[in-house]
């Protein structure tokens, strides 16, 4: 038998960074995002040898430990490893197995890769034990492993995002504690904003937890200017969520540049001077507003093209040697199965 799962990545709308601690513990976190269709793929294949051979086909990346538990942390897969240390550590693993990836987009680009891969091989690790994991205990204990095992500095969307699918209005408390809000928004509203929301690759990635860092140290010293931008970025989810439910799509260039500006205030390297000339190359083509995707600092960014600019937007990216991603906006999460 194989298990398979899938998992989507999303695009992050408004909001990104307040779903960190320590902001969220001490001021309540809110994110508006929707995933989309570019997945994390995992498959799990039992075998007889008592062995764990990984497969990151993505990463052209093969690897052969003993099923000997846990495994060794130490540079090498450490994500996929984190993710079997724990789950032989809660459930029991039977056998020795081949684990196979595959990430639509690369790390470091913003799109919650690394979270979005925790999920889809817990996913196929469910599929296979019979683990029983609603969408809340799949996304917090991937969360778990990444931020307590592994002790991966991150927010807490991205698991969200992942095990639910759609778009979401999330909040985020103290204790761990997260409402996930699936907004019903009508299709034409969502036609429209995937018809002007043009996602771009930068062709460069980042580091995400080192940005990351700076911005919940910034929090700890009680730095007024990056606190002050956070709750900005609240109010702007809040905006986002009112522009998507009323239909006023062409509000969301103003409320992404809205953000984008608050957010450079959050931690250094956010922004750097080739992302500053590509996003107002955007806007001087025609775009009302956009954002770096994720942490900041490479990856993707998204640009909301109003009316047709899109065409004209496109072909002014195309100076930069990056590359334009055609997408569609997903309902569904997690997915898993066997043949």
């Amino acid at each position: 038998m194989i298990y398979r799962s899938k998992a989507p990545l999303r695009i992050g709308l408004a909001g990104g960074g307040t779903d960190v601690s320590p902001y969220s513990d001490m001021y309540g976190g809110a994110i508006l995002n929707a995933t989309i269709s570019l997945y994390a793929r995992a498959a799990i294949e039992p075998i007889k040898e008592n062995k764990v051979i990984f497969e990151s086909a993505d990463r052209k990346e093969l690897l052969t430990c003993d099923a000997v538990f846990p495994l060794p942390i130490d540079g090498k897969l450490d994500l996929l490893k984190g993710v079997i240390n724990r789950v032989a550590k809660d459930y029991g693993i039977p056998s020795g197995f081949r684990l196979t990836t595959f990430v639509d987009a690369p790390a470091g680009s913003g799109l919650g890769t690394s979270s979005t891969l925790v999920v889809a091989v817990l996913g196929a690790f469910a599929e296979w034990l019979k683990l029983p994991l609603g969408e809340y205990d799949m996304a917090h204990l991937a969360y778990m492993i990444e931020r307590e095992d592994l002790k991966q500095a991150g927010g807490k969307q991205d698991q969200y995002a992942a095990t639910f699918g759609g778009v979401n209005f999330m909040e985020f408390y103290n204790n761990d504690k997260v409402i996930v809000n699936p907004l019903r928004i009508k299709e034409k509203y969502l036609d429209e904003l995937e018809n002007n929301l043009v996602l771009y690759y930068t062709s460069t990635s980042r580091l995400s937890s080192s940005i990351i860092s700076e911005q919940q140290k910034n929090v700890n010293e009680k730095k007024e200017a990056s606190i002050e931008a956070m709750h900005h970025l609240k109010e702007q989810a809040v905006m986002m969520k009112e522009a998507l439910l009323r239909g006023t799509i062409d509000k969301i260039g103003d409320i992404l540049d809205y953000g984008f500006q608050h957010k450079k205030n959050m931690a250094k390297g956010i922004s750097n001077s080739q992302l500053d000339d590509i996003y107002e190359a955007a806007k001087r083509a025609g775009a009302s507003g956009g954002k770096i995707s994720g942490a900041g600092g490479g990856g993707f960014m998204i640009f909301y093209c109003p009316g047709n600019s899109r065409y004209s937007v496109v072909d002014a990216l195309q100076a930069f040697g990056g590359q334009v991603k055609r997408y569609h906006f997903t309902h569904n999460g997690i997915n898993t199965w066997c043949i």
